[in-house]
């Protein structure tokens, strides 16, 4: 487990204090240690008011003696001040400058292993439509949330479960035999998945057209749209498709086919990937059994009609049915048995996490509920990582009616955003086209994901592709740019000095270029960087714990802000003393290490020139 090691110093100097001061034993999860705020002195703070009963004095009296004690005993405490209740704690510039050289030595990013075993699901589309934006903040968050956990340690398994059956996609194939005249992805240059969706809106709009014909003949709205020819057709192939119909099932395999090479190939584009593909048309028989085995032992009950139910009103929530009266399966059903055959498969799981819109949070509480009324002990380690919905400024978007916001048109447009936003600058005249590319391809790809990532994921969010792309703002390209700028400096640090940019592995250099970390003394500028750099492993531990990526990218944010605060006012290659000079050179070389881990976790690449 993850422990600071400022706090690993202090805790057991503060529960000797507390037993010597006091005569208390501290429990050390009563401790809140927070960052000073930026109008005191100080690097570190305890709120001392919660402890005022067992010290029996007030807050100064109570926070002075606890940072004299602190300040006699521990070598780090340079010393202290009160304000009112709170102990704001200085710590020594040989500590910080300690953490530089091991932050170079080892990497701040890269936790142990746990030996945790946790299977993430995300993106899981229907097979009726292209992905679009609402599907990017699940895949960027799936992502990310994986990468995270991989970085805190944990064997982490990326599946998704492909929804591949039902009315949907049997609308597009009724859609794609009347008006298709052949069609195919090569012969009309869309790509598979696109091809699919056009006659996804082409099935409902003749849909529309014939229940409106119906309603003019006299027919009431519901029982034309039941009765539209149409709509029937695609009844009728549903049922042929359940009964292996083998031109049906042909076709089906053909449609698919188109859009999961679509699939893959904007899968490709946003960098993710998946260990194990779960399809519905595999799962939907599955938890039939289980309900049965359920209704055996008494969790569930039948009513009348056949149907098998259970009764969660004991804790708050529904009844809920699980299997209908003929027989046949619900989602829930399916999602029942598609858990237990997950963890059957990987016996070593830890943790299963759902990445699902909050529109689904009911679902998972029930889900999860049934998992433990069955006697599943893994059940406690099922998670919903829910997330709001994606607004633009135009609107909400309807799949049906063709006005979604098409993930690949999207990532194409902030990727032109980015080409537009950097040909301005005029920077890249010694760039190549192909050079170009790929840096505006890495840019459009920070921009979004960042975007995307920055806000908690629980809230509804709106998304701006022009805001996205501002250098000078809280965006993904503003991180790459310093990262950038890191990289730059360097090279030229190399060029410079050569001695001393070999030895940049974090550690603090002489003029010599050798390590040393004697009576350095830091500006506040050199401060601040160090002291956000030190948060980060705590920040990402924090994301871990979580599951949002959001803490970590604000916080890197914040660090290349305040990298960019300590680059313009203080000198580096232009400083005249080496032993600053190469502190400053090695500071840098440890953010940009940092960050590019950091946004790593984000799933962002970060170009070495901009």
């Amino acid at each position: 487990m993850f422990q600071d090691p400022l706090q690993a110093q202090l805790l057991p100097a503060l529960q000797a204090a507390f037993q010597e001061l006091f005569q208390h034993a501290l429990d050390p999860k009563a401790i809140a240690f927070q960052p000073t705020r930026p109008e005191f002195e100080g690097d570190v703070t305890i709120n001392v008011f919660p402890f005022l009963k067992l010290s029996g004095k007030g807050p100064e009296q109570t926070a002075t003696a606890i940072g004299k004690h602190l300040h006699a005993h521990v070598d780090v405490v340079e010393r202290f001040n009160v304000v009112k209740g709170f102990l704001n704690i200085v710590i020594a510039d040989a500590y910080w400058t300690d953490f530089l050289r091991e932050a170079g030595e080892k990497g701040i990013l890269q936790f142990p292993s746990s030996g945790d075993q946790v299977m993430v699901e995300y993106s899981s589309p229907n097979t009726n439509k292209p992905l679009h934006l609402g599907h990017a903040r699940n895949i960027f968050l799936g992502d990310s949330v994986s990468r995270i956990l991989q970085a805190a340690g944990n064997d982490v398994v990326r599946v998704q479960i492909v929804n591949d059956r039902g009315i949907h996609i049997c609308k597009s194939m009724v859609a794609w035999l009347k008006f298709g005249n052949g069609e195919t992805p090569e012969s009309s240059g869309l790509k598979g998945d696109k091809l699919v969706g056009k006659y996804y809106v082409a099935f409902d709009t003749a849909w529309k057209a014939e229940v409106a014909e119906q309603i003019a003949a006299g027919m009431k709205e519901d029982e034309a749209e039941k009765q539209a020819p149409i709509m029937l057709e695609a009844q009728e192939m549903l049922r042929k498709w359940e009964a292996n119909d083998p031109e049906v099932r042909t076709l089906w395999a053909k449609m698919n086919g188109w859009v999961y090479d679509g699939f893959n190939a904007t899968y490709a584009r946003m960098g993710v990937g998946f260990d194990k593909i779960y399809y519905e048309s595999d799962t939907y028989v599955l938890g039939k059994k289980d309900v049965m085995d359920g209704l055996e032992k008494g969790v569930f009950y039948k009513k009348e009609d056949g149907s098998v139910w259970v009764d969660n009103t004991p804790d708050g929530l529904d009844e809920k049915v699980l299997m209908r009266g003929d027989g046949t399966s619900l989602y829930m059903t399916q999602d029942i048995g598609t858990a237990i055959k997950r963890f059957e498969e990987f016996p070593g799981l830890k943790r299963l996490i759902y990445t699902v819109g909050n529109e689904q949070d009911y679902h998972f509480k029930v889900l999860f509920l049934i998992l433990k009324k069955l006697g599943y002990a893994w059940a406690e380690g099922l998670y919903h990582l829910s997330y709001g919905m994606v607004d633009l400024p135009t609107g909400k978007m309807k799949s049906r009616e063709g006005t979604v916001v098409d993930a690949d048109e999207l990532m194409e447009e902030v990727v032109q955003e980015a080409r537009l936003a950097g040909e301005e600058l005029s920077k890249l005249d010694d760039f190549s086209e192909d050079e170009k590319t790929i840096l505006f391809e890495q840019i459009g790809m920070a921009a979004l994901k960042y975007y995307l990532l920055k806000v908690d994921p629980k809230k509804r969010m709106l998304f701006d592709p022009k805001a996205s792309i501002d250098l000078q703002g809280h965006t993904g390209p503003f991180i790459q740019y310093t990262y950038a700028r890191i990289r730059s400096l360097l090279r030229k640090a190399g060029e410079k000095f050569p001695v001393v940019s070999s030895q940049l592995s974090g550690v603090q250099a002489s003029a010599a270029g050798q390590p040393t970390t004697d009576s350095y003394q830091l500006n506040q500028e050199e401060r601040t960087v160090i002291k956000l750099l030190h948060q980060l492993p705590a920040v990402l531990n924090e994301a871990a714990t979580k599951l949002d990526p959001s803490s970590l990218a604000n916080h890197t944010f914040e660090l290349v802000k305040a990298y960019n605060g300590f680059y313009q006012t203080v000198p580096v290659l232009k400083e005249e003393d080496g032993t600053k000079r190469n502190f400053r050179l090695a500071l840098s070389n440890a953010v940009g290490s940092a960050t590019k881990r950091a946004l790593w976790c984000l799933g962002i690449e970060v170009p070495e020139r901009m």
